[in-house]
């Protein structure tokens, strides 16, 4: 099976599809696919720019081929992002992109052609077979066009592949064929939580003192705009004492304004540790420093009910007890007090009762992780989620 997945993306990013999609796209190669994906030829950041190879940046093995589809691209001459002119240049680059995608697949040769994104999709349904269209959606589009650009891809595709049950739920109550739903959360890549370093050499390769007890964040400080409770957390360590909190990812300017509100806090400023944006196949060594992982986003329709984590089967993987706010999005996966802890989304004293709960009683640490661990081991990998989503295919 030939599978061409388009992606609208830069290439490398900081940002977690990134990840998600070439995770993706290697699973389908082990999965049996010839795959090649095609990225935007965008202009990219500064420190982007400097990877070299952007397997080895993202740890999977050069099993597919990686071709750049050229468009027009001025967002980096456009510095605020919300204003009308950003949104015309924005456009641009997706029209661009899209035409440029959309010739390309009049000469392919592609079985599958794979998209997280409805419109790539909706062009390619003007000259390619509905069957041979896979459409993988991460949200519900909000907005008039948004809305109705997704209710036509859904119908012109063979296949739709949500992330969570009540992504699936709305996209057939927007007309998706039932039979043609498949819900595929995220997952991970067993390989690359193989041979991690104990806590305590992982706190030494990082310079973290060893007695401290570390609660940890990784990812991006806010998507799509939307906080991601990270401020929530500093109130909650505030109240409990005695711990450090290790953030990895960025930006730098919102770890900063955390940074700030820790030491405001009256929490020793050595206790904040700030690794910053990292390479991901870095990450699960860090991760491995921590002995809580946390996750505490406030409630907004997209946390709730759309977002399938990257970082949720990190910290499973890693073997870290997790933290989570009590989500419908989340419970998919979780369950309190069997692999994790889930405290009510914006509730500060809760989550500050969970952390101290856990700070004590290590034997809960451990049974909550090991859960965790084979729970997501069991029924999270991406090559399993990748044979599951090529069955599907070959079934529509």
């Amino acid at each position: 099976m030939k599978l061409l997945y388009i992606a609208n993306i830069r290439l490398p990013t900081e940002k977690a599809h990134g990840l998600q999609i070439m995770q993706n796209c290697e699973a389908f190669a082990d999965a049996g696919a010839d795959v090649t994906l095609w990225a935007a030829r965008r202009v990219n950041t500064q420190a982007m720019r400097a990877i070299v190879d952007v397997y080895v940046h993202y740890g999977v093995a050069p099993r597919f081929t990686i071709r750049r589809v050229p468009c027009v691209d001025l967002l980096p001459l456009v510095p605020d992002r919300s204003d009308a002119l950003a949104k015309v240049i924005f456009a641009l680059q997706w029209f661009t992109f899209t035409l440029s995608a959309l010739i390309g697949v009049l000469f392919a040769r592609a079985d599958v052609i794979y998209s997280r994104d409805a419109l790539i999709l909706l062009a390619c349904s003007l000259v390619k077979p509905k069957k041979t269209l896979v459409y993988e959606p991460h949200t519900l589009s909000n907005g008039r066009f948004g809305r109705w650009l997704q209710r036509t891809t859904i119908k012109r595709v063979g296949a739709v592949i949500p992330l969570t049950r009540k992504l699936a739920d709305d996209l057939i109550a927007l007309g998706a064929a039932p039979s043609r739903v498949l819900v595929a959360h995220d997952g991970v890549r067993a390989a690359r939580f193989a041979d991690l370093p104990t806590r305590e050499a992982a706190r030494t390769q990082l310079g973290w003192a060893r007695e401290l007890f570390v609660v940890g964040y990784a990812g991006r400080l806010h998507t799509m705009s939307m906080d991601k409770g990270v401020g929530a957390l500093v109130e909650a360590l505030a109240q409990v004492g005695g711990c450090a909190l290790a953030l990895v990812g960025g930006p730098d300017d919102m770890a900063a304004a955390l940074r700030d509100q820790w030491v405001a806090a009256g929490i020793e400023a050595a206790h904040f540790l700030y690794a910053g944006q990292v390479a991901p196949d870095r990450v699960p060594a860090i991760l491995a420093a921590f002995d809580v992982c946390a996750m505490p986003f406030p409630f907004t329709p997209h946390f709730a009910y759309y977002m399938s984590p990257l970082k949720l089967f990190e910290y499973m993987a890693v073997r870290r007890v997790v933290i989570a706010s009590d989500l419908p999005s989340i419970r998919e996966v979780l369950t309190h007090n069997e692999n994790a802890l889930l405290v009510p989304p914006g509730d500060v004293s809760a989550l500050a009762d969970a952390i101290r709960l856990l700070r004590d009683d290590v034997a809960l640490r451990d049974r909550l992780a090991d859960h965790a661990y084979r729970t997501v081991m069991t029924d999270y990998l991406w090559s399993a989620r990748a044979q599951r989503i090529l069955r599907h295919i070959t079934t529509i």
